[in-house]
């Protein structure tokens, strides 16, 4: 029996169309990201979306530049456009839009209609399309300048991709998802959401993604965050880095679902040419590494703006995985973006513990009970200074608490640092530029390390040998260990960590100043010195709190400083 042989022909229109259709238009999410591309495009800074997910109905209302009723007929044909004119412009692209793909595609989904007004124009139109795109005739229609965008019976022909998708609650989680992103972009734009004629959530314009950062996730502080711009110059074209980061010592995530990479205005993947899985979200991570308690993940949002011209968009239908020139130095520039937006201050207020030093005044407050010392009369040295880049030297130690905390003033109010931690921050960062070894005499003996400690010892550099039976001999270890009596358990130690960052981390922790060791005023502001200088000062390589700080305000409104004298006594 002989296979049925058939002849090569090329595939009809009208099938090339639904073919691609299904490309770009492939759930409700999509639906709302192609409109909204759209209303962002024509310049709006209002938009309404409101949803029907179990009629499968989309509106979207935005108060753009609108179109007239010749754009209106042509607007649902496939690959028509106002953004491109010629080849040269795929490598100029400046919009989100630029196919021509998408009203075409939902013209073919369900059941496509616009409503519009241009700006200038005293009337406005709608229009009806049939599965082809094409429109009917228009119908003169009062409304406010802009466009309302309708999608109704959505995959009504495609019974199987339906009932393939997710229930409803699922595609809103996708929905405000893609909301999320367009607001983080575009942080200028009013957003109010509806679904099933209710009020879902709204989200209200901003100057900055900060701003709207702290709208998204509720239990955020505005202290919690800082934003920071770096300006790439070594590249062709304007090209500059905007971060959006939660303070490791404030916020971080179980989850990495708020590790976000934008480009020219569009949250997407960018891909590698080495094949790495999602490079720029590794370099976040990189970034954050031994500053987050185990497990845990950053709050991060990284808004490339890149020249046209450095940006590929024809990798993915949708645009939601791109190619990016010159990948390695914008790598770079985030993790160097990060490290400076993770530094201290002097200048930013840590609002963020505000509310927790507010709490605790009013529970000391109530017990009416204050233990106070008289101020010291010792000075501290004036001994070192930190980099002039960081804005630094600002903290002045001022008095030791239980042995374990420096009591320093800031410029907006007091300041608690843990001692043990901060050296251990300190020693961390001076391990990782010099991790030096040094030879043991005699050699230490340790016994019963499994195949993956002994080889976990030699990936660290120390020198291992076999001296017999469950028995080897460590002829080198790292400096600060060599010399201390408990060299045996450090050694043992290192041999169970996972990684040379945790070898590092273990190092510094094992030779850290520990709490309880008294500290002069010299020793204290020495440490507070060298703290000050790192590149990472708000947490430990653990991922432990360094520090708290008390605001000058929030004292002067706990003792009454803004009381008049006369009336506090009764006049």
């Amino acid at each position: 029996m002989t296979a049925t042989r058939f002849q090569i022909r090329p595939l009809g229109i009208d099938l090339v169309h639904r073919i691609a259709a299904g490309e770009v238009i492939d759930s409700m999410a999509a639906v709302v990201r192609e409109l909204l591309d759209n209303a962002v495009d024509a310049e709006a800074d209002r938009i309404t979306v409101s949803l029907w997910p179990q009629e499968w109905r989309i509106q979207v209302v935005d108060n753009g530049q609108g179109l007239g009723l010749l754009d209106l007929e042509q607007a649902a044909i496939p690959h028509t456009t106002s953004k491109l004119r010629t080849e040269a412009d795929l490598w100029q692209i400046n919009t989100l839009g630029f196919r021509g793909e998408a009203l075409h595609c939902l013209a073919q989904m369900g059941r496509l209609e616009i409503c519009s007004r241009l700006v200038g124009s005293e009337q406005g139109w709608r229009v009806t399309y049939d599965h082809q795109g094409c429109a009917s005739q228009g119908e003169a229609v009062a409304i406010a300048p802009g466009t309302i965008v309708t999608v109704s019976d959505l995959f009504q022909d495609w019974p199987v991709r339906k009932q393939a998708l997710p229930d409803p609650s699922r595609q809103m989680r996708a929905v405000q998802a893609t909301l999320y992103d367009h607001a983080l972009c575009h942080p200028q734009i009013t957003w109010q959401v509806q679904q099933n004629h209710r009020l879902w959530f709204s989200i209200a314009a901003a100057t900055q993604a900060q701003e709207i950062l702290l709208q998204l996730l509720a239990t955020l502080q505005p202290g919690d965050l800082c934003a920071h711009q770096r300006v790439i110059s070594d590249l062709p074209g304007h090209n500059r880095v905007e971060v959006v980061l939660g303070l490791p010592d404030r916020c971080h995530r179980h989850r990495p679902d708020w590790i976000k990479v934008a480009v020219n205005g569009r949250c997407v993947q960018v891909g590698d040419a080495t094949g790495t899985a999602h490079p720029l979200e590794q370099t976040i991570l990189a970034a954050f590494r031994q500053t987050l308690p185990r497990h845990r993940h950053p709050v991060c949002f990284v808004h490339l703006q890149a020249s046209p011209q450095q940006v590929d968009w024809h990798r993915h239908p949708a645009k939601a995985e791109i190619y990016l020139q010159h990948l390695d130095q914008w790598r770079q520039a985030i993790s160097t973006a990060i490290q400076e937006a993770l530094h201290l201050s002097p200048e930013v207020r840590d609002t963020g513990h505000t509310q927790k030093i507010r709490q605790f005044m009013k529970v000391a407050e109530a017990k009416g009970v204050y233990h106070l010392q008289p101020p010291s009369l010792l000075s501290p040295q004036q001994e070192g200074s930190a980099q002039p880049d960081t804005g630094f030297k600002v903290l002045q130690a001022i008095a030791q608490l239980h042995r374990t905390y420096i009591v320093a003033e800031h410029p907006t109010g007091m300041w608690l640092v843990e001692q043990h931690i901060a050296h251990e921050r300190v020693l961390y960062e001076q391990l990782e530029q010099d991790w030096q070894l040094v030879p043991l005499t005699p050699p230490l003996m340790l016994r019963g390390l499994t195949e993956q400690q002994v080889l976990q010892l030699m990936e660290i550099g120390i020198e291992i040998d076999a001296f017999g039976h469950q028995l080897w001999a460590i002829r080198t270890a790292p400096q600060p260990l060599a010399a201390r009596s408990d060299c045996e358990a450090a050694l043992i130690e290192l041999s169970q960590c996972e990684s040379m960052e945790a070898a590092l981390a273990a190092t510094a922790c094992r030779s850290a100043i520990r709490n309880g060791m008294v500290l002069n005023l010299l020793e204290m502001q020495t440490l507070l010195d060298q703290w000050q200088r790192t590149r990472r000062p708000r947490t430990c390589p653990h991922g432990r709190p360094i520090y708290l700080s008390m605001e000058e305000v929030d004292l002067s409104r706990f003792f009454r400083r803004h009381w008049v004298i006369g009336k506090s006594h009764g006049i």
